[in-house]
């Protein structure tokens, strides 16, 4: 029976590329309120979940649900989800007031007040002028998860999200996710640093050669 926390549902999920099979009848529910780890090799399947996940690739056997609607049938992707998966699509000649600007009034009115919050909630500046081409990856990476979160989502999809921040810009993301945590937020982290995933997670699985086990606690 389904937890009525419950938002997110992998059921006997599998995708093949080909002859290649990448994911193994995986099976998850993922619950609001909560930071979820989730750790493997290079190549073991991670990223293809949580695409999956998304709804960017449709399962070849299975099926992902979000609300009790299934992915591909009832809505085609993910509803109300920021994502960090790849590098993101910055307009490298502006600069990262103007990026997140230019997305956020896609489908919101202008609202340079909000832009300029969401900016500082992840330690960059609209004052800085300097070219989204120029930054160095810390600052690329601080600007990715302004566009994750700059829409409130329910649920935030990071892979790697601390790639290239340094020790104050970890400690601050750790402290944003977990506010979002506490606010009721469904948070999905694919990490390789060890401290990241024991710090901030409640409940951790591995993915190794497609298939999901959960790690016991500490």
């Amino acid at each position: 029976m389904r937890n009525q926390n419950t938002l997110i549902e992998l059921e006997n999920v599998s995708k093949t590329f080909g002859h290649r099979q990448v994911l193994h009848h995986i099976d998850l529910r993922l619950e609001s309120g909560k930071i979820y780890g989730l750790i493997g090799h290079n190549g073991a399947g991670k990223s293809v979940m949580l695409k999956c996940i998304c709804g960017f690739y449709r399962c070849s056997g299975g099926c992902v649900r979000v609300n009790g609607k299934e992915l591909g049938k009832d809505q085609d992707v993910l509803p109300d989800a920021g994502i960090i998966i790849d590098e993101p699509g910055f307009l490298h000649y502006w600069d990262g007031y103007h990026n997140l600007e230019f997305l956020y009034t896609i489908r919101n009115r202008r609202n340079k007040k909000y832009i300029c919050e969401v900016l500082e909630k992840v330690g960059l500046s609209a004052q800085n002028k300097g070219k989204v081409g120029k930054y160095s990856l810390g600052m690329k990476q601080r600007l990715a998860i302004a566009q994750a979160i700059m829409e409130d989502p329910q649920i935030l999809i990071l892979d790697e999200p601390m790639n290239g921040l340094d020790h104050t810009g970890i400690d601050e993301m750790r402290r944003l996710f977990l506010d979002m945590k506490e606010q009721g937020k469904l948070i999905i982290l694919a990490s390789h640093n060890k401290e990241d995933i024991e710090m901030l997670c409640d409940e951790v699985y591995e993915m190794e050669n497609g298939s999901l086990s959960r790690l016991a606690p500490t």
